[in-house]
């Protein structure tokens, strides 16, 4: 399985320190949340909004360089919009993935 990386966070900052932990300090702050929002829509069967959350949560595997799990996250946000819960187990295995890559930062 591909490994989180910086590589994006390095194009965009052009080597700017202080932009790369304002990003750093945002995924922090915000993926924790996201990832709980998600869990808890998906607990109470409200496939919609969980759909809504893998979509802001798509982003935080992109900027890690997670190419093929940013396509996992992309089907299975459009597979829970269908009611269809094919591709949980993978992106689930992503957060987990992205949880112990950030708590390295």
């Amino acid at each position: 399985m591909e490994q989180p990386n910086l590589s994006e966070i390095n194009k965009l900052s052009n080597g700017d320190k202080t932009f790369e932990e304002r990003i750093f300090n945002v995924i922090k702050k915000e993926f924790p949340l996201e990832k709980a929002q998600y869990f808890s829509n998906l607990e109470n069967k409200n496939l919609i909004k969980a759909a809504e959350d893998v979509h802001k949560l798509k982003h935080k595997v992109s900027i890690f360089g997670l190419e093929k799990s940013y396509e996992i996250a992309t089907n299975y946000e459009n597979n829970l919009k269908d009611g269809n819960y094919e591709l949980k187990e993978d992106f689930e295995k992503v957060l987990q993935m992205i949880t112990e890559y950030i708590d390295t930062l």
